[in-house]
Formats: structure tokens, C-alpha cells, sequence
């Protein structure tokens, strides 16, 4: 990276500006920078001009930075308050100059005043957010599954037990698809809230510039005794063959379920569907049900798997102790943020019963930078494989199995949305 550039102004947007903020965003994702009508109110209904930034050369502007108010669930339920981070670019022509480094402080040092645990974002590149305290901690995972050779039962129509399954239509999906997720969310680790305008938008109601909008279906599962426990969102192209034969791709937009019966039964309802021959799943947990609810999993094949979810830590003491343990035991860290925000040496003392994460003058067990307890923090990563990495150092031997045992968790994190 080149020497910063003063001259460059970066600062919260005016209203006036923000046409040429969405340009310029549009011209660092290389899509058409034209700014029509209908993306210029959509975008203006829901920006807070106090947190999007932008970085200004001679009265244009060349690099975008947005956050907002998120809540994260932790690792036993508790939703945790976070700073997310979107809509960052940078215009090819001011690349190497510092503004991405200046747009992040400034944000991140506002979401410490704030109170804010973490901050979240998902990486466009993987090279980028490291530097900034940013630790990958939730993989998504996508399947193919070849329908015809999954070895499902042809003649299932619903689920057994009294459960039921309806189509509904948009409107019911945002009377009924809050409560679901709210349930949902303190159940699963890496989900984060979904408020009015994400249902809006999810629904058509809200139909954003340069998106195009196709009516999913809409299926909700119903235990016997009448509670929505499951909602799935998903598409059909309509396709046949030459020899006039259906082929049919069903393609799940998004499919949430607090229940395991619920889950395994809109699967079966997806893939039983006629003339459907091939099923996508979208973004799921790398250890998703999915492949063994199917009598054959090799039907269902990774098509994608990789990061999704980064962490970064803002508050140490807070984070720690928001998230449970299934592990009983303690543990003196070392925590190294070039930003300052993080940094110290803490003792974390916890077991099912509850933690405690302070301040400490103790000698440390184990040393890690700030990013690493990011990609820690959810449960997903090994702190072993870390060490062996050299990601993550041990100044007593056997640390990092003792802070294994107590931070990793019996199922993985997953976020099911991107921002």
C-alpha cells in the first residue's frame, strides 16, 4: 500500500452526495454506474448518512463504506450487538492510497464508542480484512443434489406424525416468518437479526433498483399441533429436455427451520416435487443435515465451500462472557490489535454454568493476534490447527488443547444471510 492521501477527504456522505456515492459503489462492483430513480429512493429510504462514508477527490467521490446495527447470536443464544460492515469499494483509479484503511478505523472506532461487541462483514476477498482485525468464523457450504438418485420415496406427499406442509403466499410469509426466525436465532450460533425491510425485500414488497424480482414459492411446515416450525423459499426454472422429458431445477432461496423433523420434511417436499430432477440448497452449515436426510447422501454434491461470516472483536471482557462453554476450565490470553481497539492479556474462566473474562497481569498460557480470536469466537475453528499454523502461539505447552477444548462447539456456526 502507497502513503495515505491527505488531500483526499473522507467523511460521512451528505444527502445531496448520495447519488454519487451509489456510483461510485456501483463502479467498484462493476456494475452499470448509472444511478436510476428507483435505486437512488430505495437506497435513500434506509442509509444513515452518520455512518456512510465516503471518500471524496476533488468533489467526487471514489470509495464507499457503509455499516449498520446487527445483532449476532453467540455461542449458547445470546444476541450479541454488532457493527456491520457493507458496501465497501474502492474506484480502481484511487487504489493504494489508504482510503479503505481510514473509512475502517473511523468506522470501527465509532462502533467501540458505541458499545458494540463485534464487528461483522462478508469478504468479497479473502486478502483484505485481515489486516483490520477481521477473522473468517463461519463457512457456508452449497449442495447439488441429483434428485432422481437421492432414493427418496416417490409417493411422499406430507409428513407424518400430524406435521403438515402449505404453500402460502408472500403476505403470510412476513406475518409469519418474523416469529419463526426469532426462534430460530437463539437456537443457532452466526445468525443474525432480520428486521422489517429484510422481510419486505425478501417478499417483493420492496423491490430494490437493478434487481429483478421472481415470485418464489413459499412452503411452511406445521408441527401437529399447529406451530410454524419451518419456512423454505424456492424457484423452479421450468426446463425439459429434448426427448421432451421435464428436468427441472428447484433452487432454494432460503429454507429456515427451528426442528429437525421440520427441516428433513421441506427437503423431502423440495426434492419431491414433480418434474423437478436437481435441487441447489443454497448457502447452509458446513455440517447441515441435508445430505443424510437423503437415503443416498453421495446424491448431494459441493458445488461451493468456503468463507462467509468474518469477526471482529471490539470488546474482549464482553465477548467472551456473552457466549456459553460446554467445557469446564481457564485459560490466560494474549491478545495483539494493531488498531488498539482489543489488545490485553485476559483470563477467561468458564463451564456450563456461566464465564469470566478480565483483565489480567498473569503471565499469558497462549498469544494470538485480534483476528484469530475472531475466527475463534463462534466455536467453529481449531485452535491446535491454528498453532500448527502459526497463527496462534503457545507460551505454556499444551495450551492450545486446554483453550480447544473449551472454546470449539458440538455443532458449527451458520448465517444463512448475506449483507
Amino acid at each position: 500500500m502507497t502513503s495515505p492521501a491527505p488531500d483526499l477527504a473522507v467523511r460521512p456522505v451528505t444527502e445531496p452526495e448520495i447519488p454519487d456515492w451509489i456510483r461510485a459503489l456501483n463502479t467498484g462492483f462493476l456494475r452499470t454506474p448509472t444511478v436510476d430513480e428507483a435505486e437512488l429512493v430505495d437506497r435513500s429510504s434506509y442509509l444513515d448518512p452518520t455512518r456512510t462514508l465516503g471518500a471524496f477527490d476533488a468533489g467526487r467521490c471514489v470509495a464507499t463504506f457503509r455499516s449498520f446495527p446487527q445483532e449476532i447470536t453467540a455461542v449458547g443464544g445470546a444476541l450479541v450487538p454488532a457493527d456491520a460492515i457493507t458496501n465497501v469499494s474502492v474506484t480502481a483509479t484511487h487504489r493504494r492510497r489508504g482510503l479503505l484503511t481510514r473509512m475502517m478505523t473511523r468506522d470501527l472506532a465509532a462502533a467501540k464508542e458505541r458499545g458494540d461487541v463485534v464487528a461483522t462483514l462478508i469478504a468479497a476477498e479473502y486478502r483484505i480484512y485481515g489486516r483490520y482485525g477481521f477473522g473468517p468464523a463461519v463457512t457456508a457450504t452449497h449442495w447439488d443434489i441429483d434428485v432422481q438418485r437421492a432414493g427418496l420415496d416417490p409417493r411422499w406427499s406430507a409428513p407424518e406424525d400430524g406435521a403438515r406442509i402449505d404453500l402460502v403466499d408472500a403476505e403470510d410469509v412476513r406475518k409469519l416468518g418474523p416469529e419463526l426466525h426469532e426462534r430460530l436465532r437463539r437456537l443457532q450460533p452466526g445468525v443474525i437479526n432480520r428486521d422489517d425491510r429484510w422481510w419486505q425485500v425478501t417478499t417483493g414488497a420492496v423491490r430494490p433498483g437493478r434487481v429483478s424480482w421472481t415470485e418464489p414459492f413459499y412452503a411452511v411446515y406445521r408441527a401437529a399441533g399447529g406451530e410454524v416450525e419451518g419456512l423454505a423459499a424456492y424457484y423452479c426454472d421450468g426446463a425439459w429436455t429434448d426427448a421432451k422429458q421435464p428436468g427441472d431445477t428447484a433452487t432454494v432461496k432460503d429454507l429456515i427451520a427451528t426442528t429437525p423433523a421440520a427441516e428433513r420434511a421441506l427437503w423431502q417436499h423440495v426434492c419431491s416435487l414433480d418434474w423437478v430432477t436437481k435441487a441447489k440448497s443454497g448457502w447452509r452449515s458446513p455440517d447441515d443435515l441435508l445430505p443424510h436426510f437423503l437415503p443416498d447422501p453421495r446424491a448431494a454434491t459441493i458445488t461451493t465451500q468456503a468463507d462467509w461470516l468474518w469477526v471482529r472483536i471490539l470488546d474482549v471482557v464482553r465477548a467472551m462472557e456473552a457466549r456459553s462453554y460446554e467445557g469446564e476450565g481457564s485459560l490466560v490470553f494474549e491478545v495483539t490489535d494493531g488498531a488498539g481497539l482489543a489488545g490485553g492479556r485476559y483470563r477467561l474462566t468458564a463451564s456450563a454454568q456461566g464465564a469470566s473474562c478480565a483483565p489480567t497481569t498473569e503471565s499469558a498460557e497462549l498469544a494470538l493476534d485480534v483476528r484469530e480470536l475472531g475466527a475463534l469466537w463462534l466455536g467453529d475453528v481449531s485452535v491446535p490447527r491454528l498453532a500448527a499454523l502459526g497463527r496462534v502461539r503457545e507460551e505454556r505447552a499444551g495450551a492450545a488443547r486446554v483453550a480447544d477444548a473449551l472454546l470449539r462447539t458440538s455443532g458449527r456456526p451458520w448465517c444463512p444471510d448475506i449483507f
